[in-house]
């Protein structure tokens, strides 16, 4: 079930800073849907080309804030009981030393230390979406973990993410805007009830820049806790935000993906 985004593109407020995106990625299969391929590829027609992309996965959770590979590794085929055709895709990006060097030194501080893990490669949060949206893999990539999945540390470390914009990063916090993966096995076909009053009311709230509530998704929200059992799938929003909010782009806001996948919602949103 698909519709067409429900807002116009709204300018950014510095023309050649690079927007912060926040995507719902899908599971391996996404290369399979009649649909969302398409507007991945129509959305990344339409984003000035990046000099690196910064990824942020809900798949990959590290304390301190680790840097992963910042040189071509091994993909991580994060996912059990798929056909064996998903366990060969490639993602061939180049490593991204520099941005690691900027991320490091934007986030580094006393009693907030930056790990290095040098063989993590790219989780499915990062390469399915990427495969879609920059096929040729000729754009500088480096993923970051969560370390935290507290929303006001983590918009925290989207705004000191934020200049990063300014030097042609284009910012990606991947998750899913609905996940509840064992509540679908039990609601049956189309779209059950919290997943679509969820995307209502995160819709609503996006569009109003309505900071307060997102902050307190879990408690301000219907059916929160059922959209998001576990809060990783939404926490890459908050970085993705916080990167929008001190650029001053919240208000540059267009919904660029929505309807749902299998019950979920798969909404994305641009600022800037």
């Amino acid at each position: 079930m698909s519709s067409a985004p429900s807002s116009n593109p709204a300018p950014s407020t510095a023309p050649g800073r690079m927007p912060a995106l926040y995507l719902s990625h899908g599971a391996p299969p996404l290369a399979d849907d009649p649909v969302w391929p398409g507007e991945l590829a129509a959305w990344s027609a339409g984003l000035p080309r990046p000099k690196a992309i910064l990824m942020v996965s809900a798949h990959w959770e590290e304390a301190p804030l680790a840097l992963g590979a910042t040189e071509r590794v091994p993909l991580v085929y994060d996912f059990w009981g798929f056909p064996e055709h998903y366990y060969r895709v490639r993602y061939d990006a180049p490593g991204a030393p520099q941005l690691a060097a900027s991320v490091r030194a934007l986030l580094k501080a006393p009693g907030a230390p930056v790990q290095d893990i040098p063989d993590r490669g790219l989780d499915h949060g990062a390469y399915v979406p990427l495969v879609e949206m920059f096929p040729e893999a000729d754009v500088p990539v480096l993923q970051v973990s969560l370390p935290t999945l507290d929303p006001r540390r983590l918009m925290d470390i989207g705004r000191r993410l934020a200049p990063l914009r300014d030097e042609g990063v284009l910012i990606v916090g991947s998750g899913f805007f609905t996940h509840n993966l064992a509540a679908l096995r039990h609601t049956g076909p189309g779209v059950p009830a919290w997943s679509a009053e969820f995307d209502a009311w995160g819709h609503e709230a996006l569009a109003a820049g309505d900071l307060d509530s997102l902050l307190d998704f879990e408690a301000k929200s219907p059916s929160g806790r059922l959209a998001h059992p576990r809060t990783e799938h939404f926490a890459p929003l908050f970085v993705t935000l916080g990167a929008a909010e001190a650029a001053g782009d919240l208000a540059a806001r267009r919904d660029t993906v929505d309807g749902f996948w299998m019950g979920l919602s798969k909404r994305s949103v641009q600022f800037g």
